[in-house]
Formats: C-alpha cells, sequence, structure tokens
C-alpha cells in the first residue's frame, strides 16, 4: 500500500508547473487527484493543460478529474469541491497553488490588478477552505497548504513597492494561522510553505524575475509539501514554513545539490534585501509595460459609447 493510497487531493492551478508535478507526485503514491485550471487546451502561450494532467496521471495508474477552474469565481471553486465528491466520494487534500504576481507601486496598481491577486491569492484559498472543510471532518482526516510566506516584521518592512502582492500572500498566511486553530480537532491541518530561493517556474522565466543561477527547480517545493502531507494532521498544523527547512526537519534532507536550477552553481537565498533588489527591476520592466496597457484600456471609451 502506498503512502496515499484512497486519499483524494484537490490541486488548483495544476495544468502545468509545480501544481502538475505536485499532482503527478500524489499519484505516483496512490492518490486519486481533482486538478482545477483554466487552461483545457494544449499549444497556448505557455505549455501545458489540464487534459494533458489528468492524461499524465492517469498513466500512472491513479485515478484524475480535470475541471476548467477560474479561481476568481466561487461557482467554479464550488464546483471543483462538489464534483470531487460526486467522483471519489471524499476530499482529503487541498493544495492551493494557483498563484498571480504582481510586483508595482500602488499608484501603479489599477483596482484590475489589485481584485486580481487579491481574488487569487486570498480569496479563493479561504473560500475552497470554506468548501472543503465539512468533507474533510466526515473523514476525519484532512491537511490544506497554502503557498505564502512567514509573517514577520521583517517581511512587512519590505512590502514597499509590491503591496498588492504581498498583501495577498500574507492574507493566505493569516488564514492559515487562524484556520489551523479553528480545525485542530477535527484532524485538519492548515500548514504554509514558502521558499527560501526563488523558483525557476515558467512563471519566474517569463516575467525576468531574477536570474538562473539563483533559482531552484519546482522539485523542492514539491518535496516540501508531500513531507508536510506525510505528518499527522492532528498534530502537524498552523505552521509558516520555508521549504528547505521543512526538508531538514521532517526528511533529514540537508544536501539541496538535487534542487539547483543552474547544476553548477548554488543559489543564493532570498533574503528581504535582495527581493527589494529583483522587484525593482522586474516593477521597471515587465510590470511597467502591464501598467501602461491597463492605462491604455481604462483611458479608452468603453465599446458602443
Amino acid at each position: 500500500m502506498t503512502g496515499f493510497e484512497g486519499r483524494v487531493a484537490i490541486i488548483t492551478g495544476g495544468s502545468r508547473g509545480i501544481g502538475k508535478a505536485l499532482a503527478l507526485a500524489l499519484a505516483g503514491q496512490g492518490a486519486s487527484i481533482a486538478i482545477g485550471a483554466k487552461t483545457m487546451e494544449s499549444g497556448g502561450r505557455l505549455p501545458g493543460s489540464v487534459p494533458d494532467t489528468v492524461r499524465e496521471i492517469e498513466a500512472l495508474g491513479a485515478e484524475a478529474l480535470g475541471l476548467r477552474c477560474d479561481v476568481r469565481d466561487e461557482a467554479d471553486l464550488k464546483n471543483l469541491v462538489d464534483r470531487t465528491v460526486q467522483r471519489f466520494g471524499r476530499v482529503d487534500i487541498l493544495v492551493n497553488n494557483a498563484g498571480a504576481m504582481w510586483l508595482q507601486s500602488v499608484e501603479g496598481t489599477t483596482r484590475k490588478r489589485y481584485d486580481l491577486v487579491m481574488a487569487i491569492n486570498a480569496r479563493a484559498p479561504f473560500l475552497l477552505a470554506h468548501h472543503c472543510i465539512p468533507h474533510m471532518r466526515r473523514g476525519g482526516w484532512g491537511h490544506i497548504v497554502n503557498l505564502s510566506p512567514p509573517l514577520d516584521l521583517e517581511g512587512i518592512q519590505h512590502m514597499g513597492g509590491k503591496v498588492a502582492y504581498m498583501s495577498s500572500k500574507l492574507n493566505a498566511t493569516l488564514l492559515t494561522l487562524g484556520l489551523g486553530k479553528e480545525v485542530a480537532a477535527d484532524g485538519i491541518a492548515c500548514n504554509t510553505i514558502w521558499t527560501r530561493t526563488l523558483i525557476g517556474t515558467l512563471a519566474t522565466q517569463n516575467l525576468g524575475i531574477g536570474n538562473p543561477r539563483d533559482w531552484r527547480t519546482e522539485d523542492i517545493v514539491v518535496d516540501a509539501v508531500m513531507a508536510v502531507l506525510e505528518q499527522n494532521p492532528a498534530k502537524f498544523t498552523g505552521n509558516a514554513l520555508i521549504d528547505d527547512e521543512v526538508l531538514a526537519s521532517l526528511k533529514g534532507i540537508e544536501d539541496l545539490t538535487r534542487y539547483r536550477f543552474v547544476p553548477d552553481h548554488e543559489p543564493t537565498p532570498m533574503t528581504w534585501e535582495l527581493w527589494d533588489a529583483v522587484a525593482e527591476v522586474a516593477q521597471q520592466m515587465y510590470f511597467a509595460a502591464m501598467t501602461a496597457a491597463d492605462g491604455a484600456q481604462q483611458a479608452s471609451p468603453p465599446a458602443g459609447s
């Protein structure tokens, strides 16, 4: 019997990247997987789709359900949970992997962008937890994992230039800390994981965030999440965790060379000062162009006027 035999996991943003890799890892350990993401057809701007992930899960001998899900839409979120229960009879694991990045000043952030990051990074994890908890409670076992940073004073002091993004992510952390207390007696855990370094996801690459020499691969996040999911949820909850600390404390893994994005270079840990510098470069390049595009759209008269 494998580690997650009989368990059912919901993973958002599972058409590619960390979400897809985690889905395959859990499927390889016997879990049934429900994938919720927007990309239903291959061949778009980014590789991967929900059906692609489903096929790869099924190739491992596991069951999978793939649904189009815009995590900004509560109806889609509820449908994802309801359809998962209809198909598999239960929900044991929820990983809120879908995320939106926006590194720009308050002045450079339109309401559209603010609403986007808050809806995806903060509101969706809250609503999915709301819909999943009753099913987890009936099963007497559950894990909820959010990808958000620890709540610390130094980080708060470095929110300038990325207020909307950091507010949304810290909102997910506050959800974790509170929810971890609320449902601990029901055998349900809620924890967060954040990364020591930048991760070489497609988003990081496309947005020009940092240097590949300072990235780690997505595998470190997957392995850290898997380590958390292996814990007894009644005892391991309400933690804001860092990926390499998770691997060291829970798995005894201290040699992280396997996770280097550039094999012969050890990444530089992301201090808040370094994060400020990386964000400033991104603000002046990719995010400045997006801000300009938003401004142009607002200046255009509505269609039909």
